[in-house]
């Protein structure tokens, strides 16, 4: 399972090193990297993004990552409680989203204090100690967090959730007085189309997933292809953890997806 890592630096010229350092580490195979990402807080707080992540499947995670960051960082993630609870759970929704935990988020903008400049990344590593010594002589600090599938669990709860709202609906229609079935039938459409849209996100989540999936195993087979024996070895078995991941994830998608059809077609 990848992670993220923010690697914090005192200025941006460091951080840069700091990138070059991911690439070397990745040559080398010593880490696998899929994204990365830089962002700098200016004196007066502010965020900006130096280097945004890549366009393609590859830099989709990080490119969230760095969306989270940036709209956040202007304060601890418990900050956000002063804004009424419907801030707070979009705030919230977006960190999950990300993959990452509020925790997390509050550790980057503790040590991302202004006039500090972070590279963010994706990686795949078997030891901590490579990427950390790397960062360390070139005076960064960082932070790590797994990557989660909140998302994919997300999506499978809605569906299960949506799923049972029309099924409870259209259960009462069929037991309800004439005077309250037109009611009750504009409510069933309503939830047919809540339905369809969660439909619609399991199945859009499954092509992202796919796609992200593929690049992934592209990346690693091409780093094992270089790779000396030992290495490679290690660099095959993060590709079929990589593949069992995938299938997983996809499997639960997928059947969220097909059980939507089912619901709807009754």
């Amino acid at each position: 399972m990848s992670k993220f890592v923010v690697a914090i630096f005192p200025d941006e010229t460091k951080a840069y090193e700091g990138t070059r350092a991911l690439k070397e580490l990745h040559a080398e195979g010593s880490i696998t990297v899929y994204g990365i990402a830089v962002i700098a807080k200016d004196a007066s707080g502010k965020i900006s993004v130096k280097q945004a992540a890549d366009a393609g499947p590859l830099g989709t995670a990080v490119g969230a990552l760095v969306g989270t960051l940036v709209g956040l960082l202007g304060g601890p993630v418990g900050a956000v409680v002063g804004y009424g609870s419907g801030a707070l759970v979009g705030v919230l929704s977006d960190v999950y989203n990300a993959g990452v935990s509020t925790d997390f988020v509050n550790s980057v903008s503790e040590k991302l204090t202004p006039g500090k400049t972070a590279v963010a990344a994706e990686v795949t590593e078997d030891w901590v100690t490579p990427l950390d010594s790397r960062m360390e002589a070139i005076g960064g600090t960082v932070i790590r967090e797994q990557r989660s599938d909140f998302e994919d669990d997300q999506i499978d709860k809605e569906v299960k959730a949506r799923k049972a709202d029309v099924a409870r609906l259209k259960a009462e229609f069929a037991q309800a007085t004439d005077d309250r079935k037109a009611k009750l039938k504009a409510q069933i459409a309503e939830a047919q189309a809540k339905l369809s849209a969660a439909a619609g996100r399991a199945k859009s989540r499954m092509t992202q997933l796919q796609q992200e999936g593929q690049a992934k195993l592209k990346e690693l087979q091409n780093q094992a292809a270089s790779a000396k024996r030992d290495t490679k070895a290690k660099i095959d078995q993060h590709i079929a953890e990589a593949k069992a991941d995938y299938a997983r994830r996809s499997d639960k998608l997928k059947q969220a997806w097909e059980s939507t059809k089912e619901a709807l077609a009754a």
